[in-house]
């Protein structure tokens, strides 16, 4: 399943790995906001997202290398790519 359907059918969780900084500046509404660099240490607290995630950042890059991580732990998810293509997706939804 792909970014797109999962946001589309509203199944899952949606993290930005930005910085809380850049979250501050505009997010996802109803996102969550775990940087990237927390990952490893906030395994439990996203264990317990409901899950699929899909994962987003500025660009695609974080969220590429946060589902490389998450994936590798078991954790079903995706790169949702920039936040602002998550957002777009959403608002058609």
């Amino acid at each position: 399943m792909n970014a797109q359907q999962i946001i589309k059918e509203k199944r899952g969780t949606i993290v930005d790995v930005r910085t809380p900084g850049e979250f501050i500046g505009g997010h996802v509404a109803g996102s969550v906001n775990i940087p990237l660099q927390e990952l490893p240490h906030r395994m439990s607290d996203v264990k317990n997202l409901k899950q699929p995630l899909v994962l987003c950042c500025a660009s695609g890059a974080r969220s590429g290398q946060a589902t490389h991580l998450l994936t590798g732990h078991g954790i079903d998810c995706c790169n949702g790519g920039s936040w602002l293509d998550v957002n777009y997706h959403q608002s058609q939804s």
